[in-house]
């Protein structure tokens, strides 16, 4: 005589194969808050967030460097150092306005040392302090690729937005930065 053997939790049931990997993903991202479930309103809005800035960094980078042989990250740097008294930061503060980690800003202020646009500096205060400083090459090369960047920005961004949508978005591109 054969016993019915109980069927396994649903944990554990084979996926149909008619079933795609993201099959009741939906059912799964809207079950309450408790979880820490994202609507697929909410996924929607991050997802959008992430592809628009993704897709205006890559218009950017493709920009500075087609016209001034220069990648954004690199621009970035030397637009912060350029902004600065003397033209010059410590490292600690210029991976944390550039979004880098510390060993991140190492290797690109390398490279940026190798081509000549910005040299380091011992910290006369802190024997293991080193500054960043924009040499005049770097500030010659910033100079140059500001107008391409700001036209990129006004294009890819600022000109689709009316000052309504400014002013909006800046608030909630503020109240994010601040949390």
């Amino acid at each position: 005589m054969t016993v019915p053997s109980a069927a396994p939790p649903a944990s554990q049931q084979p996926v149909p194969p008619s079933a795609g990997p993201l099959e009741g993903l939906a059912d799964v991202l809207s079950q309450g808050a408790p979880t820490g479930a994202m609507s697929p309103a909410e996924l929607t809005v991050w997802r959008t967030m992430l592809r628009a800035q993704a897709k205006i960094s890559r218009r950017l980078q493709a920009d500075l460097l087609a016209d001034h042989d220069l990648a954004l990250g690199s621009y970035d740097v030397l637009l912060h150092l350029g902004e600065a008294v003397d033209g010059r930061l410590r490292m600690n503060d210029l991976a944390d306005r550039v979004l880098l980690s510390r060993s991140g800003l190492t290797r690109l202020v390398d490279r940026l040392q190798r081509d000549g646009l910005v040299c380091r500096e011992s910290c006369s205060s802190d024997a293991r302090g080193l500054f960043a400083v924009l040499t005049a090459s770097g500030r010659t090369r910033l100079t140059e690729a500001t107008p391409t960047y700001q036209r990129g920005v006004r294009e890819y961004v600022l000109s689709r937005l009316d000052e309504h949508d400014l002013r909006v978005f800046g608030a909630i591109l503020n109240r994010l930065a601040a949390g």
